[in-house]
């Protein structure tokens, strides 16, 4: 497992590839840092399937609402136009890098509509920069992250198994 530097700023998840280590930014988005803990502490994504899947771009996951494939709101067709019951987050831009394992939120075309779903990157995606809130790290695990299935949709999607915070973790 990765040296964790603060167990709290740091999330571990369980996906159907393999464990993956985030490293979390509160001191570059702290609104959004603190709503993926707090969806984590509920366990709000356990179970959320990584819906859009693109090849040298990125993994989408996080709807918490038509993504997770344990709840009775579960909508293939649906996955990634829902969020949380939460309000939506006031966008948080940064000069952070969209590059390899960056975790940033996803949002659509108004700036301030990011709420649960997120993506990681799988390249340098620097275009994205001073658009969409940077707010995590993968050190480690990305090479899980790459087996990802791919698609748009993804026909029989991975999912999150359980994202916790790794102060929470025994």
């Amino acid at each position: 497992m990765a040296e964790i530097k603060d167990r709290e700023n740091a999330l571990i998840m369980e996906t159907t590839k393999g464990n993956v280590v985030i490293e979390l930014f509160p001191d570059l988005a702290p609104g959004h840092v603190a709503r993926i803990k707090e969806l984590a502490r509920e366990g709000a994504y356990d179970g959320v399937v990584f819906h859009r899947v693109i090849e040298g771009f990125m993994a989408q996951t996080g709807d918490v609402k038509f993504g997770n494939s344990t709840k009775p709101t579960f909508a293939p067709s649906r996955a990634g136009i829902g969020g949380s019951e939460k309000p939506d987050l006031k966008a948080e831009f940064s000069n952070a890098n969209h590059g390899r394992g960056t975790c940033s939120m996803a949002r659509s075309q108004n700036p301030n509509s990011a709420n649960s779903q997120f993506f990681i990157c799988f390249d340098d995606a620097a275009f994205l920069n001073r658009q969409y809130t940077v707010w995590g790290q993968v050190i480690e695990g990305m090479d899980n992250v790459d087996k990802i299935k791919r698609g748009e949709p993804v026909q029989d999607p991975d999912k999150i198994v359980s994202l916790k915070v790794a102060a929470d973790v025994k």
